[in-house]
């Protein structure tokens, strides 16, 4: 069942998500993680109607999207690239491949390219600390980067 009040098109796809998750135990994170997969990113669309469906405040729910890193307010490109700007990483030379990404895709952090291939992120550890410098590429795990490794990946993103 559809939540009352909720509109046509995006807001009935997003009440639908809430209505089908709101009786989970902590259901704010599940259902945004859910909207996100759902559509790419966190529509700002989506936050009246989840506050509505979970009696919560606007800036509530806004609170915790804008919280978490991993959320994203507007669409990714088609391929998500986090580059983990961890201490272990760091240490093992994440900002060097972090600067070159950078520079070679023409994007900063939180950016996607012109064309809408790649979205750039930071991560604060992958779990890969015996890899570094570690990264991830639309969900899979990348050790060991090195300038080899960055041609490669920014050939496969542009592919």
């Amino acid at each position: 069942m559809v939540m009352q009040g909720a509109g046509t098109g995006i807001e009935a796809q997003i009440a639908s998500i809430v209505d089908g998750m709101k009786d989970m135990e902590g259901p704010l994170l599940p259902i945004l993680h859910e909207v996100q997969e759902e559509f790419g990113y966190v529509p700002q669309e989506a936050l009246p109607v989840i506050a509505h469906g979970l009696n919560l405040s606007r800036a509530e729910v806004y609170g915790v999207v804008s919280f978490y890193h991993d959320f994203r307010k507007e669409p990714a490109g088609r391929h998500v690239l986090k580059v983990c700007q961890a201490e272990s990483c760091q240490s093992m030379g994440s900002d060097a491949v972090a600067a070159k990404l950078r520079r070679v895709l023409g994007i900063d952090f939180h950016q996607t390219t012109p064309d809408g291939r790649v979205t750039l992120e930071p991560v604060y550890c992958l779990g890969l600390c015996a890899c570094s410098p570690a990264a991830m590429l639309d969900g899979e795990v990348i050790g060991r980067i090195d300038a080899d490794r960055i041609d490669e990946i920014v050939t496969q993103v542009r592919a």
